[in-house]
């Protein structure tokens, strides 16, 4: 399992051609090439005061080269001719009675399935945090984020058989700042829809997510939710985590007002 590649590039090409891909989430070749353009290079008369060159597709060979040192690199995937961040292409399978499901890193095409499991968790009550992430993702128009600023992981559990087959089972995802006092932190959520439960999903999501939190170099993580989620508690605590604090009446559910229980464990 491999650790997110560092930002470092060649030239200002292929910080382009990453940066247009991460801001997109996924592209196809084409787009990336039809997107990232640079200054005409036809040797004619230098421009004139207060005009702009023109801007021209990258040529073929040149962009070809460029987009294969991204993915040799290990900053980029080519998958089917789309063009996605690479941070983790290990893909675990498993079979827990009647139920198949593989966990692997979510792709794009993952958006709606994740949204969907984030706001039935969410409107379960079982996860505020989580409210905010599906905002966040809804907001911005892409999933996993790996710039300067900031790095976002999501994996997810996708069922592989019967009638449900590729459907989203549960999701977790880390959210860290690339902040000097903070970069050695990462926020966690974590939660499996109600058909997909009892299945060892949430564990598997959660060690994975750990691993690669690792692997990645952060030293902490943590996440807040109402101290209603019994289930979530124990989960965390079975692996380890530990309750820095609880904050009175912090969230209103329904009706009631529900303690925020603040865990992190420690890597």
């Amino acid at each position: 399992m491999g650790a997110p590649a560092d930002l470092e590039f060649e030239d200002t090409i292929q910080q382009r051609i990453y940066h247009h891909v991460e801001r997109s989430g996924s592209a196809t070749v084409e787009e990336v090439r039809d997107e990232v353009r640079i200054d005409s290079r036809s040797g004619s008369k230098p421009a004139r005061s207060g005009t702009t060159e023109p801007r021209v597709r990258i040529p073929p060979e040149e962009f070809r080269e460029t987009v294969a040192d991204l993915v040799d690199a290990g900053l980029l995937v080519r998958d089917e001719g789309e063009l996605h961040l690479a941070l983790d292409d290990e893909v675990e399978s498993y079979e827990e009675e009647d139920l198949s499901y593989r966990i692997r890193q979510a792709r794009q095409s993952d958006w709606s399935g994740i949204e969907t499991a984030i706001r039935e968790v969410a409107d379960e009550g079982a996860s505020i945090s989580a409210q905010r992430v599906a905002a966040d993702i809804s907001d911005e128009g892409a999933l996993l984020r790996r710039n300067d600023r900031r790095s976002r992981m999501f994996y997810v559990a996708t069922v592989e058989d019967g009638e449900n087959d590729g459907e989203v089972a549960g999701w977790v995802h880390l959210d860290a700042p690339e902040l000097d006092q903070l970069r050695h932190t990462a926020e966690l959520t974590v939660g499996v829809r109600g058909p997909f439960r009892e299945h060892g999903i949430g564990g598997r999501l959660l060690e994975r997510a750990m691993d690669w939190a690792r692997d990645a170099g952060y030293t902490k993580v943590y996440q807040s939710l109402p101290a209603t989620n019994e289930t979530a508690i124990e989960l965390l605590q079975e692996y380890g985590w530990e309750t820095e604090a609880t904050r009175a009446d912090h969230y209103l559910v329904g009706d009631e007002f529900v303690d925020e229980v603040m865990m992190a464990r420690k890597l």
